[in-house]
């Protein structure tokens, strides 16, 4: 079955209005303040503004108010809503919340749903996904998970540390990966826990101080000591925490994809806008080889990037596991984009280095993304042992 590249006229037109939304409204909003939100109201009013615009949490099913695109229809929405920083905080697809409402809506209770998808995907509440721990912990290795959940009368007492819990600061509800079976270093034996705000147990300890600023409500480390939830809070089935983090993952890699995919093309387009303008040593920077080589480079990475992701994603809509081809297009777009901000920012000379314009703003946000949902160099070790194993089954 071959990959269908043309999108339905449907999504090609949501995906044209959200491209007029972000740059009308959410772009002047991103360069008066940096790029970073820093206030509940400025979130609060650009949710507003994308509710009124038709453009708000695309992914999400129409019982929860979206549209309810399969991934490769993702891919051409999430693109335009990542052209500018804010873009994905505003429409509701900003990480954790979006990969957070996809596995919800797939796998929580209906009791679960209306409790914690109905307000996330409305925007009334955000969320967080507390898996990573500092060393010797899960990691890129979750099975090296060592925060442990057991059985108790009232429910589940979960202990343990997390750090790099991305949006924890203000989210209305955790979901805690906790051990519950076996020791770390075993595949299995994790489970996944609904743990509100307010639970005296979940202790948030520190912002974490990095690169990136961008997505909302930091990088928090958090401590769980004596946190009690009820049974109802185990999220799926006990002991299948692992298996049911699949149905987030891959997605989740892919759609951070789509939305740095945007910032590389607001980049490329800073860039390409002031090649066209700018003159030196008597002719347009544009009409320089050496420039010229960097606006193709950047045209091929960005290219190459949306066709590896549309191909994972169509995977994924057919139902398959799609872990070689989401490892592929993650590496590769994760260090595409990278290059492509880096190209653009070089070709602006000193105004790319500037506040002038936000491209030193991307290249500190865009440059974790190669260690976030698996460093480059852990996915090109399973990339080669999977083909290892396809050889040696003869599939190759």
């Amino acid at each position: 079955m071959a990959v269908e590249l043309v999108q339905d006229p449907a999504v090609a037109d949501l995906a044209e209005r959200t491209a007029k939304f972000v740059r009308e409204i959410v772009i002047p909003v991103e360069e008066r303040d940096g790029g970073v939100v820093r206030s509940e109201d400025v979130r609060v009013s650009l949710q507003q503004a994308a509710k009124e615009a038709g453009v708000f949490a695309p992914h999400v099913g129409e019982r929860f108010g979206g549209h309810g695109l399969d991934m490769r229809s993702r891919a051409a929405v999430f693109e335009e809503a990542g052209y500018s920083l804010l873009g994905p905080l505003a429409v509701n697809i900003a990480a954790p919340d979006e990969g957070n409402m996809h596995m919800l809506e797939l796998i929580a209770t209906e009791e679960q749903k209306e409790r914690y998808l109905a307000p996330l995907a409305a925007g009334e509440i955000r969320s967080c996904f507390a898996m990573t721990e500092p060393a010797p912990g899960a990691g890129s290795d979750p099975a090296a998970l060592t925060t442990t959940a057991v059985e108790v009368e009232d429910g589940w007492r979960i202990d343990g540390r997390k750090w790099f819990i991305t949006g924890a600061d203000g989210a209305g509800f955790a979901i805690c990966m906790a051990r519950t079976a076996g020791a770390p270093g075993d595949s299995g034996g994790a489970t996944m826990f609904l743990v509100d705000a307010g639970n005296p147990g979940m202790k948030m300890v520190r912002h974490i101080d990095t690169l990136d600023e961008s997505l909302y409500g930091g990088h928090i480390e958090i401590l769980f000591e004596n946190c009690v939830v009820p049974p109802e809070a185990v999220l799926g089935e006990v002991d299948e925490g692992f298996r049911y983090a699949q149905v987030r993952l891959g997605p989740a890699r892919m759609t951070h994809c789509m939305r740095w995919l945007g910032i590389a093309r607001r980049s490329q387009d800073i860039a390409v806008g002031r090649a066209a303008e700018r003159r030196l040593f008597g002719s347009r920077l544009g009409d320089l080889g050496m420039a010229q080589q960097m606006i193709a480079d950047n045209e091929i990475d960005i290219a190459a990037a949306r066709g590896l992701i549309l191909r994972a994603c169509w995977e994924l809509d057919q139902g398959r596991s799609a872990s070689q081809s989401t490892s592929i297009a993650k590496t590769f777009t994760a260090e595409a984009v990278w290059r492509v901000v880096d190209r653009s920012l070089q070709l602006c000379g000193a105004l790319g280095v500037s506040g002038d314009v936000l491209l030193g703003r991307y290249l500190r946000e865009v440059r974790p993304f190669r260690i976030y949902d698996g460093a480059s160099e852990v996915h090109r070790w399973s990339i080669a042992r999977r083909a290892l194993r396809l050889h040696e089954a003869g599939d190759r």
